[in-house]
């Protein structure tokens, strides 16, 4: 099998199920029990936040765990409000995020909150003039993703954070970071977003697992869960040790070899649209600037058609989002492309995995068997 759904989900490195395995198998205590065994649990979880807060680039106190990447971002948003009550109730954010965050948006819209969505150039970029346009005083909460899932296109967040907190100093700035933990440099101490999300299992860590970062600018931040008072009152709930440990040693194993794999990942995808632009009736999508993700279509072959043909052929791709299935993409249609377009695209994500081989043999069979079915 050649897996290039990285996006979706990756494999989970060995020394993540290590980490699981010694979790579930010798030290699965309650970190919160007050005796020995559960004592050196809190010890390993003390372990596993500040493994994770390193390659973060954020302070380990400021690192709470939750279940992933949707908990985080939908935990970022309706904290927010919470936050400021009944005033400041406009928010902006753009019509390509991930589900995570707009169907959190279609409830607040529900509710009373004026949504103003940012929309994407035709390679899914989101300008800083759109921000500053429509940033006001009464805003709330700015969230803007860091990587998109579909396109690939990276978003200044940085001059994003920087311009929010200067034209509306109350605001928080939050960024779903799932696609751009561990894949584009930075660090949370100086990024200058409020709030950060992320998920283990798109770092070869496992499902089940992730941590919203919450910047010491905000003193204090709502809980999305009441309870026993874990992750010092932020997040109740006995913590997912095993899938937490897992995520800790993935960030550590990936934190040592980024600057190379993200220089490899490039590289890959460099070479594979350097092939893929010799082709007729291939078209590439969007900006595709991070590492990992590449937007093809082949309009007049459905997505579901190519995804088929390379399945047969032992290779595994996406039809956009994985988590948003049987519909049209909203990124796509946002950046106004044609629809036999959008209908015909799907996604090649790759990983520190990924080899030439498997990309050669991706492009050849695009060529040899996608191709001419959209000419028949």
């Amino acid at each position: 099998m050649i897996y290039l759904d990285n996006s979706a989900t990756t494999k989970p490195c060995k020394e993540a199920v290590e980490a699981m395995t010694g979790a579930l198998t010798e030290n699965w205590g309650n970190p919160s029990a007050l005796y020995s065994f559960g004592i050196e649990a809190a010890t390993l979880l003390r372990t596993a936040r500040l493994k994770v807060a390193s390659a973060l680039g954020a302070e380990p106190d400021r690192v709470f765990f939750t279940s992933g990447g949707t908990e985080a971002d939908n935990w970022a948003i309706f904290g927010t409000v919470k936050r400021y009550g009944k005033k400041n109730k406009h928010i902006i954010t753009t019509a390509v995020e991930h589900h995570a965050i707009l169907h959190c948006m279609n409830e607040l819209e529900h509710q009373g909150y004026e949504i103003t969505y940012l929309q994407p150039d035709e390679l899914g970029n989101i300008s800083l003039d759109a921000l500053k346009a429509a940033l006001r005083k009464d805003t709330a909460l700015v969230s803007i993703m860091m990587v998109n899932n579909e396109t690939g296109a990276v978003m200044p967040i940085g001059q994003m954070a920087k311009l929010t907190h200067k034209l509306a100093p109350d605001a928080i700035f939050h960024t779903d970071a799932v696609q751009g933990f561990l894949k584009v440099p930075f660090s949370a101490k100086t990024l200058g977003a409020d709030l950060i999300s992320v998920s283990s299992h798109k770092v070869h860590g496992p499902k089940g697992a992730g941590a919203l970062y919450i910047s010491p600018r905000l003193k204090s931040f709502p809980p999305l869960l009441l309870g026993g008072g874990q992750e010092n009152n932020f997040r109740s709930g006995t913590e997912g040790t095993p899938a937490i440990f897992g995520f800790a040693a993935a960030c550590e194993v990936c934190k040592a070899t980024f600057q190379t794999d993200i220089a490899k990942e490039k590289e890959l995808l460099n070479g594979l649209i350097g092939k893929l632009c010799k082709l007729d009736g291939l078209k590439i999508n969007g900006a595709h600037q991070a590492p990992h993700i590449l937007s093809l279509a082949i309009p007049g072959l459905p997505t579901q058609n190519s995804i088929n043909i390379l399945q047969d052929a032992g290779i595994c791709v996406s039809a956009g989002s994985a988590c948003a299935k049987g519909h049209r993409s909203h990124v796509m249609t946002a950046m106004g492309l044609k629809p036999e377009v959008i209908d015909g695209s799907f996604r090649v994500s790759i990983c520190r995995d990924t080899t030439k081989e498997e990309l050669e043999i991706l492009a050849e069979v695009i060529e040899k068997e996608l191709l001419p079915r959209a000419r028949t």
